[in-house]
């Protein structure tokens, strides 16, 4: 079916200062459908509420499907065009590793840390008899929004409507998806006591960044395998990157979940390419030999009218 103006989930929103992402799988032998129904309807009321209750404070949800939930569903086909399993990225030395994920939620808001865990609890209500979660992170927003290691996070991202929209949802080239966006999502755990141990100079070289400032190194000056070398794959190929730290001291389990909405899945792809491989094959990520990717999946993002015709 054919949306003539189809009405985007909250994909493009800037972050907030709290954040919940869940990732959750179904059982095995158990229909899902009627329950995933409802779960629609009920992304659809959780924004609404949001919007009515909460109307200066930016709270939203949003849900992705995976591949194999697409196809278990019976959802429509022919599937978004770059819709697949994602499959682990090896490097020479660090992999992009692949793991499990049905279904994706992204719950943010910027000062209500308690709606977020109401939206988590209603949706929890709907899965727990077909489906288990597998991942829950709750992030938080780390001074002038700086990842755990102390480097402002995020600072490439499209800005303004306009271009916000172009890089993160898909557009005339699948027309029935038209609105929808890829997710791609991976859990990162740090190494603090390693990068910690650089010196400020030593740490700056593997963002390609001045920490204080934010400001960029020029392409002469920043090594090759520099963070902000590696990541960027051109003004052409961009994504909206949601990305917020989380921690937890008493497990010594710091990181950072790296979320990202993108037009097309290939952008993404070819930066965790540059990231993992290299270009040449070697000069891999440098700020990998701080930072392990626990977690790896692949998602769609469809439009609200999608939900309300799923449900």
């Amino acid at each position: 079916m054919l949306y003539t103006d189809p009405t985007p989930q909250n994909v493009l929103d800037y972050h907030g200062n709290n954040t919940l992402f869940m990732v959750w799988n179904f059982k095995d032998n158990v229909d899902a459908n009627d329950a995933f129904k409802r779960l629609c309807a009920l992304v659809i009321n959780l924004n609404h509420s949001a919007d009515v209750r909460f109307q200066d404070d930016s709270e939203s949800c949003v849900m992705g499907i995976g591949h194999e939930a697409w196809l278990r569903l019976q959802l429509p086909a022919p599937l978004p065009k770059e819709l697949e399993q994602f499959t682990p990225i090896a490097g020479e030395k660090h992999t992009a590793v692949a793991t499990k994920g049905d279904l994706h939620f992204h719950l943010r808001s910027f000062n209500n840390r308690g709606i977020c865990y109401d939206m988590a609890a209603a949706i929890s209500d709907v899965l727990t008899p077909v489906a288990v979660c597998v991942e829950e992170v709750h992030g938080f927003r780390y001074w002038d929004g700086r990842s755990i290691l102390g480097f402002v996070d995020g600072t490439e991202n499209p800005h303004g409507e306009k271009e916000r929209a172009y890089f993160g949802l898909v557009g005339d080239s699948d027309p029935a998806y038209k609105g929808g966006s890829y997710l791609f999502v991976q859990k990162y755990i740090h190494d603090l006591k390693a990068f910690k141990a650089l010196s400020l100079p030593e740490q700056e070289a593997v963002f390609g960044r001045h920490k204080a400032s934010d400001i960029e190194m020029p392409d002469d000056v920043k090594p090759k395998n520099s963070h902000s070398a590696v990541a960027n794959v051109g003004d052409d190929f961009k994504v909206i990157r949601d990305n917020m730290p989380f921690g937890n001291i008493g497990s010594n389990e710091m990181g950072t979940y790296f979320i990202a909405y993108a037009s097309t899945f290939s952008t993404v792809k070819k930066m965790l390419d540059k990231m993992f491989i290299g270009e040449p094959a070697g000069n891999y990520d440098r700020l990998l030999d701080f930072s392990t990717a626990k977690t790896g999946s692949l998602f769609f993002v469809p439009t609200l009218d999608m939900l309300d015709d799923f449900s």
